[in-house]
């Protein structure tokens, strides 16, 4: 049954409306509907070569990833896609372009790494191949230099067996957006009706080999919703655990039995081609996720790797006594000092990290985030507060929840942490819900007041609802918005704002501010 709008905390509900090439703003939510098609003209007919439609990713200053998918009309062993990139949605302005030939070793996916761009600079793009043309997609490169202001989304956790992408469309429909950074959880690797039963997986059994891996993501991307993300914004993505296996960690995970599925090596070589050929993200040799995109003088965005470059196995609980070692980590030494040194030098406004478990204390509940890896989280706190490392922003996923916290190394003792003020805080944390993963049952959404109370630090709880969060940054402040939407079960067009926290400049901590700041709409580019 689909969750009603009373059952969820929410200000400013709103039921969007069709304003076609524009944007209606009521109350407090934002919404733009200039994606689709007007109900009286004719749909285009189905694509048959460019199922899985175009995405962007990994914007640099002077370059990005442009991806597409050519599936073969006729048994053909390989595909010529030819490419071009303007910076006029009809494409009459082109700046570049090429051809380019796929085949069954990268799964018929193309990714193009476009140079030569401009910074801060919106361009439009499209594919062709075997006579057929796919839609044209819109990303932008990242600005240099002095940046006033950037607005980016965050999300993660889209379970396709839970539901519809909802989420996914409101993002789409939001046409002010620099970048869309996905946290993880792309995709999911269970059964049809193994986790979540409202849509069936395929393939239907647990993914475990390179052909089952391309399956389920070639499945995602026939999603209308999914596609028009990415159609409409570029991606920096990283994965979490179920783009390998539930609780994943360097040496095997929670769904992965050896021998019986296979090798844990062979299991996340297989995910891990599969990622890289499926997603938006700059080729590397050794596959990993972890690097820094910059944004002028105003953001550098860390994405990290809590998941399988070098996390030490889970202990089994908080009374396990290894708990406590310090040569426990999640980021591994290497990437660890990596992580120190990109925080040391960075002259960015905003040190923003994108990664996939939370970082705050939750009262230990669960050993899979940083709580069950103190050790690591004081090495971190120790850095910052030894190198006077201020406006750090920890980017989170994971937990299909929605928080706005503190980063204090004892939230819970008045003498080290003054929730009112920030002193003892070292940082702020936002953490996205999920696109359509659960969150707690709708009768324990009041549990997220009990946890404010007992627990200074969460300035922002809310427990239940799907959606995703919107960062708007100044060099005075970064501000989170979560939105919500009032079901996976059915498609809906229904969104609400949940709630508002910023940080101002040099002060690490959050506070609850009224309203959004308002959207810079009028200088959007066309979607």
């Amino acid at each position: 049954m689909a969750r009603t709008k009373d059952e969820t905390p929410q200000v400013g509900a709103v039921r969007r409306r069709q304003v076609l090439g524009g944007v209606a703003v009521v109350g407090a939510s934002q919404v733009l509907v200039g994606c689709g098609s007007d109900d009286d003209e004719p749909l285009p007919p189905a694509p048959e070569v460019f199922l899985h439609g175009v995405a962007s990713g990994d914007p640099l200053p002077d370059a990005v990833i442009l991806w597409t998918r050519a599936e073969p009309k006729g048994g053909e062993s390989s595909v010529e896609v030819t490419w071009t990139i303007a910076t006029d949605p009809e494409l009459t302005q082109a700046v570049d372009g090429g051809s380019v030939t796929t085949d069954a070793g990268a799964d018929f996916t193309v990714k193009l790494d476009v140079t030569g761009l401009t910074a801060g600079t919106t361009y439009y793009y499209r594919f062709e191949a075997l006579g057929e043309t796919s839609a044209v997609g819109r990303t932008k490169t990242a600005p240099s230099g002095s940046v006033d202001r950037l607005r980016f989304v965050i999300c993660s956790c889209a379970s396709y067996a839970h539901g519809y992408y909802n989420a996914y469309r409101r993002i789409a429909e939001r046409p002010d957006l620099d970048l869309v950074i996905h946290l993880g959880d792309y995709i999911y690797e269970y059964g049809s009706n193994e986790y979540g039963d409202v849509r069936a997986h395929e393939p239907d059994h647990e993914i475990l080999t390179l052909a089952d891996y391309r399956q389920r993501y070639g499945q995602y991307r026939r999603d209308a919703d999914l596609q028009e993300a990415h159609r409409q914004h570029p991606f920096v993505v990283v994965w979490d655990d179920h783009e390998s296996a539930n609780d994943s960690w360097s040496g095997g995970a929670q769904n992965h039995t050896e021998g019986a599925e296979g090798t844990w090596a062979d299991r996340t070589e297989a995910a891990r081609q599969a990622y890289f050929e499926w997603m938006p993200i700059r080729d590397v040799p050794d596959r990993t996720v972890q690097r820094v995109l910059r944004y002028g003088d105003l953001v550098d965005l860390i994405m990290l790797d809590t998941r399988l470059c070098c996390r030490d196995q889970t202990v089994d609980g908080f009374d396990d006594p290894d708990i406590d070692d310090p040569a426990r980590s999640l980021l591994g030494a290497e990437q660890e000092q990596w992580l120190f040194d990109e925080l040391s030098n960075s002259t960015a406004a905003w040190k923003l990290l994108g990664q996939q478990v939370m970082f705050g204390q939750l009262a230990q509940l669960n050993v899979d985030q940083w709580d069950g890896y103190p050790a690591a989280r004081e090495r971190v706190f120790a850095h910052l507060e030894t190198n006077a490392i201020d406006d750090v922003v920890v980017l989170t996923g994971d937990i299909h929840t929605s928080w706005g916290m503190d980063l204090a190394r004892d939230p819970l003792d008045p003498m080290t942490y003054d929730p009112a003020t920030g002193v003892g805080s070292f940082g702020v944390e936002f953490v996205t819900p999920g696109i359509s993963s659960p969150g707690f049952p709708p009768a324990l959404a009041a549990v997220a007041e009990g946890l404010k109370m007992d627990n200074p630090h969460m300035k922002y709880v809310e427990v239940v609802s799907r959606g995703y969060v919107v960062l708007d940054i100044d060099p005075s402040r970064i501000q989170g918005v979560w939105y919500h939407v009032d079901t996976v079960e059915e498609r809906s067009d229904v969104e609400m704002l949940g709630g508002v926290l910023e940080s101002a400049r040099g002060s690490n901590f959050l506070v609850e501010v009224a309203e959004p700041a308002d959207p810079p709409v009028p200088d959007a580019p066309a979607p």
